[in-house]
């Protein structure tokens, strides 16, 4: 009998795993997503802020004390939404804050939890109709379809009503992936099987048109880091999409409340005197797209994230877009303060 790898194995194990994924922009996002490790009663879990990207590099852990967390979130109290204050003092990333999802995983029964916001499951659990779609494309696995609600205790207890049934797999409404296993080769295994069913091919997009974009732009702009961006201003299907509004939450904390597109005859200068403010993105319809010149790194990884999910969209699908409500939770909230404050930090030191 093989025997079961050691804490510390296990702990090594997921840095590599979330490196790896952390690495995939189809998956992982900037500072987006999360993963994590329970052994011996603590939750050890990506910090607030940081990028799994940088597992191998940095020390992104955070130990959590599971059964306190639990019975803050069993009594609705609002402690549960700070899980620093259940942090192991003297282990793991000193300083930092535990995921804004914390008691999503440490709600769910299995020892790993992937959470990704993966494009493909993005652009099918944004809309009104997926539930079908899901069931044929996931039929012999264990999952469940949780309903849209905001990042930390009400999404941990919207996740709870599904507890009767243990999933493995869980597809949350205009947000993201969540894959649960007892081993981090499980987890990792079932990862890239439910991806795997998930995937759409994308729509074409013509490149960019690079000479009238900076024909439009003007000093406090520039072209986004990834030229995959673009696709969002020219593949019209995907400019309607994000017409129609936010579809998940890390857009709204990184790039605003729904997209700013300019209108025919209009440089940058234009949209922001009509807006009245500067955004942090401009998609100019059938040219390209630009960013803000201090935009971050998580900026730019939403942009093309956009363009991702969009792309995998039919034209004319019922969309669920995130409501006027729902953007204030979001941006009026201090753990994605805290977030985008780490964001801007970091791309300051970078600059």
């Amino acid at each position: 009998m093989r025997k079961a790898a050691s804490p510390k194995v296990e702990l090594a194990d997921l840095r590599a795993l979330s490196a790896r994924i952390g690495s995939d922009p189809l998956l992982i996002q900037g500072a987006g997503g999360n993963t994590s490790l329970k052994a011996g009663g603590i939750l050890w879990i990506k910090a607030s802020g940081t990028w799994l990207a940088h597992a191998l590099e940095r020390d992104i852990m955070v130990p959590v004390e599971i059964a306190p967390l639990l019975d803050a979130v069993s009594s609705v109290e609002p402690a549960a939404e700070r899980a620093e204050h259940f942090v192991v003092a003297g282990l793991g990333a000193s300083g930092l804050r535990p995921s804004i999802e914390t008691t999503v995983h440490a709600l769910m029964p299995q020892r790993v939890v992937v959470h990704v916001h993966c494009v493909n499951t993005i652009a099918l659990a944004v809309r009104t109709d997926c539930k079908a779609e899901l069931a044929t494309r996931l039929d012999g696995l264990n999952w469940a379809l949780v309903p849209y609600a905001r990042p930390g205790l009400p999404l941990a207890l919207a996740i709870e009503e599904h507890s009767s049934k243990r999933p493995d797999v869980l597809v949350l409404a205009n947000h993201g992936l969540v894959v649960a296993a007892e081993t981090v080769d499980a987890a990792e295994a079932l990862l890239n099987d439910v991806t795997q069913r998930l995937a759409t091919e994308p729509r074409s997009a013509p490149p960019a048109d690079m000479e009238k974009l900076r024909a439009l732009a003007v000093a406090t702009f520039r072209p986004p880091e990834s030229d995959a961006a673009h696709a969002i201003a020219t593949d019209p299907a995907s400019t309607e999409i994000a017409a129609r509004g936010s579809l998940y939450p890390d857009h709204v904390i990184f790039l605003g409340e729904g997209s700013a597109i300019a209108l025919p005859g209009e440089d940058a200068q234009a949209v922001v005197a009509r807006l009245g403010a500067t955004p942090v993105s401009i998609v100019f319809p059938g040219i390209g797209v630009l960013m803000r010149q201090d935009a971050t790194p998580s900026a730019d990884a939403m942009a093309r994230c956009l363009a991702d999910v969009a792309a995998r969209i039919p034209p004319g699908a019922p969309l669920r877009v995130l409501t006027a409500e729902e953007h204030l939770q979001l941006t009026d909230w201090d753990a994605e303060k805290y977030r985008q404050e780490l964001a801007r930090k970091a791309a300051r030191k970078s600059a």
